[in-house]
């Protein structure tokens, strides 16, 4: 797990989060719409996690982010978008 501090990305588009993420082969999670938007747009990347805004706990949230990792491989999450 990479944070957006951790990799240099604060504060830059979300453009520079997806092809970050599509270089190291990182699924993005996020809360933000404008990935779902970027997805839409036929934009390419590794696979995003999409939760709405206080939706779920955090526990909620770590359980289905390790649902994801423990059922799909990575080559089967590439240009995917699942919901939290």
């Amino acid at each position: 797990m990479t944070t957006t501090v951790e990799a240099g990305l604060r504060g830059v588009p979300d453009e520079d989060h997806v092809a970050f993420g599509l270089k190291e082969g990182r699924v993005i999670f996020t809360q933000d719409q404008d990935f779902l938007r970027l997805h839409a747009s036929g934009t390419e990347h590794a696979s995003i996690a999409f939760c709405h805004q206080q939706s779920r706990s955090i526990g909620d949230i770590i359980l289905g982010l390790t649902l994801i990792w423990g059922v799909f491989e990575p080559q089967e999450m590439k240009n995917r978008v699942e919901y939290l």
